[in-house]
């Protein structure tokens, strides 16, 4: 039979065994910040004004209400997984050397390419702001073929402008671009 005792041979004190309790659950916070990000949705879903958006049977609140539940839904099953001693497990199957520094320049450029976007996506419009994004988040990541980048760009952008705008009614700005066409 052993005890918890220090080296002194003193038992510890409370609040050191509600520490290691604590660092031995530490997935709760986890599982808290899941908890909250589920209520935010459901909150921000169930507030919605959806009496202009309402084109068919499923309405804009469906997909927020069923994400903030699978929110709330995994958020319970972790904490009961980890009060009954689950450990998340370390992982080990990258492939990376974690004594390289990190690559700030193309942190960098994909944050400039993102917040370029955003910013130019009202005055040019989705399809020119989102090609120039797309082309930029690949040359960003390491893409140099200048005769094919653009224009696998481009035909993304307005892709997704026509399914976005089109088919799902969502509407986006066009810019000058679709005054033209």
């Amino acid at each position: 039979m052993t005890t918890d005792t220090d080296t002194t041979g003193t038992p510890p004190a409370p609040s050191a065994e509600r520490r290691s309790w604590l660092r031995d659950h530490s997935e709760l916070g986890v599982c808290v910040l899941l908890m909250a990000l589920g209520v935010l949705v459901l909150t921000d879903a169930l507030t919605m004004d959806v009496d202009i958006a309402q084109r068919g049977p499923v309405s804009p609140r469906t997909v927020p209400i069923v994400v903030g539940a699978g929110l709330l839904l995994v958020a319970a099953l972790l904490a009961v997984d980890v009060l009954r001693g689950g450990r998340g497990q370390a992982e080990t199957g990258e492939d990376i050397d974690l004594s390289e520094p990190a690559d700030w320049r193309t942190v960098l450029l994909l944050t400039g390419v993102f917040l370029g976007a955003a910013v130019l996506i009202e005055p040019l419009g989705f399809p020119i702001a989102g090609a120039l994004l797309f082309w930029g988040a690949a040359f960003a990541l390491g893409s140099r073929r200048l005769d094919r980048d653009p224009l696998i760009a481009a035909v993304i952008s307005l892709v997704t402008y026509a399914v976005f705008n089109n088919l799902l009614g969502v509407p986006l700005p066009g810019g000058p671009l679709m005054e033209v066409l």
